[in-house]
């Protein structure tokens, strides 16, 4: 059977963020390693299913990787109201074979320390401006990207000055409780202890 003519199928998935919850697909969403998030309707106009979803009262942001969509809600309802009927209407939107994104949303990147604005997969991290900033990145995507991602979230590196980095944590990872102890007792000790000499600090730049 090709993959086309198999249907989707979406099951929720709970994020370590209690306002954010994974629907994970058995096909991929997005490909080449891309992923977007949106944090209003207004940044929708390239993205026809993220719209639909934002026009649910509860939605405040919505973040697409490979094969899941993480949700993350306002917080005057519970995931225990509206988890089943969200899970039905983007299985039913994918089956009808409606499109999912049709341009990645424009983002404010850094190059060679200028910021422009540019159409990016998301999953690409501040361009290294040195071996040390090199070391980091690939720390980042090494050992802390592939668990962040489990949870829903995605990180990336935004910059490396007087030995603090700085990164943005996105998804379900972004204003999760226990981003903080994850920033500070896991990235923050892991890339001490690989690169002593280097990082003092690790801090997360809100989105």
């Amino acid at each position: 059977m090709e993959t086309q003519n198999i249907p989707y199928t979406i099951y929720a998935e709970g994020t370590p963020n209690p306002d954010s919850i994974k629907f994970v697909s058995n096909k991929i969403l997005l490909e080449g390693g891309a992923t977007a998030q949106y944090n209003n309707i207004t940044e929708t106009s390239g993205a026809p299913l993220v719209q639909k979803l934002f026009e649910f009262p509860f939605v405040k942001q919505v973040f697409i990787s490979s094969n899941y969509i993480t949700i993350s809600k306002h917080n005057f309802i519970s995931w225990d109201d509206v988890l089943v009927e969200t899970r039905v209407f983007i299985t039913e939107y994918l089956n009808a074979h409606k499109e999912i994104i049709l341009e990645l949303p424009k983002q404010e990147v850094a190059v060679d320390n200028q910021f422009k604005e540019t159409t990016t997969i998301f999953t690409e991290h501040a361009a290294p401006q040195n071996e040390i900033e090199t070391k980091i990145v690939e720390v980042l995507e090494q050992y802390i990207r592939p668990a962040v991602e489990q949870d829903g979230g995605l990180i990336t590196f935004k910059s490396f000055i007087n030995g603090v980095v700085t990164v943005q944590m996105k998804g379900a990872c972004s204003g999760c409780p226990s981003s903080t102890v994850t920033l500070k007792a896991g990235i923050e000790g892991l890339l001490k202890r690989l690169l002593p000499d280097d990082v003092k600090e690790v801090v997360s730049e809100a989105i």
